[in-house]
């Protein structure tokens, strides 16, 4: 009895040891595109502050991602509440999370992520000019580390134009910016000069922050023609000052859609939605292998449209010339 009672616990063991082996085999049937699958990347989102451009630029990214990559791409958004120490913060957390990689909504937050790390994809959307906001002289378009992205930037050219379409007798033109902003500083010098050429008196009129922006604006209203503001994202939060200080008085001209909505007469603008949209199928190549982010140049909107706000324009009793679009 006892002899048998041994043998049905042999007998059992090596029921169980057999059982175990086949478990293991099939976890390890899948083919490697079904393993494929079920990666999932992590993706931090650093955006400088809040506002329609950005705020479209990122829901495009996020939109391309889980249309090309669905289900396999976890987003880390972080708002740095228009703060550039902040961006750092949310960089550095990123880099000690080990995210797959980052995409960075605005210039202080490209320099922020750039500086954070020198190993993992960095995607920059809604930046002007990357050799600026980088600091590479000669800059060829391709940054060539593992820094590319999107840029925003509509020709300054066709913005300066847009000045003389509008107001070909006016004299002087004020260019609201903010200091901190190397791409703003980049964009009004570079439309000064455009201007100048044209017979413009211009002067730029920089604020530090949000903070002296209405002060530096009734100065730069009170002795300008026309005003004309970049893509700056500090005005892009302060529209209601601008529109308060100018509405009936000064036009500005923007260099964006989300900021002549607010307070602007007319813009050559782009889709901040479709360059974000685009630096979410950029991220999708490198997440998957396909694209080395160090080999990809920076891509730019495909189109640009001239578009004027409506009431501002009544309330300044001009009509808009042919060509233009209504902005919503």
């Amino acid at each position: 009895m006892k002899k048998r009672l041994i043998a049905l616990c042999c007998a059992a063991t090596m029921l169980l040891s057999l059982a175990a082996c086949g478990s293991k085999t099939s976890e390890t049937t899948s083919t490697p595109d079904e393993q494929d699958e079920t990666v999932v990347y992590k993706v931090g989102i650093c955006q400088l502050v809040t506002h329609d451009a950005l705020d479209a630029a990122t829901q495009g990214f996020q939109d391309a991602l889980n249309e090309l990559l669905p289900g396999q791409v976890e987003f880390d958004y972080q708002n740095a509440a228009g703060d550039s120490n902040t961006c750092a913060t949310i960089a550095n957390g990123f880099v000690s999370d080990g995210v797959d990689l980052i995409m960075a909504n605005a210039t202080p937050a490209l320099q922020a992520a750039a500086t954070a790390t020198s190993d993992i994809p960095v995607l920059g959307t809604s930046i002007t000019e990357y050799g600026v906001a980088l600091g590479i002289e000669n800059f060829n378009g391709t940054v060539g580390s593992n820094v590319s992205g999107t840029s925003d930037l509509a020709p300054l050219d066709q913005q300066a134009a847009m000045i003389q379409e509008w107001y070909p007798d006016a004299q002087t033109v004020g260019l609201l910016y903010c200091a901190n902003e190397a791409n703003s500083q980049y964009q009004v010098d570079t439309v000064q000069a455009y201007l100048e050429e044209m017979g413009y008196t211009c002067t730029q009129y920089p604020f530090s922050d949000s903070n002296d922006i209405a002060s530096v604006c009734q100065t730069a209203a009170d002795a300008s023609d026309v005003l004309y503001v970049p893509t700056d994202n500090t005005c892009a939060s302060n529209t209601g000052i601008i529109d308060n200080i100018c509405r009936g008085n000064v036009p500005v001209f923007c260099g964006e859609e989300g900021i002549c909505a607010g307070c602007g007469m007319a813009t050559l603008s782009i889709s901040y939605y479709d360059i974000g949209y685009k630096t979410g199928e950029m991220a999708a190549q490198i997440l998957t292998g396909e694209s080395d982010v160090a080999e990809m140049a920076i891509e730019y909107a495909p189109e640009f449209v001239k578009k004027y706000n409506p009431t501002i324009c009544a309330d300044l009793g001009v009509t808009a010339p042919e060509g233009y679009e209504a902005i919503a």
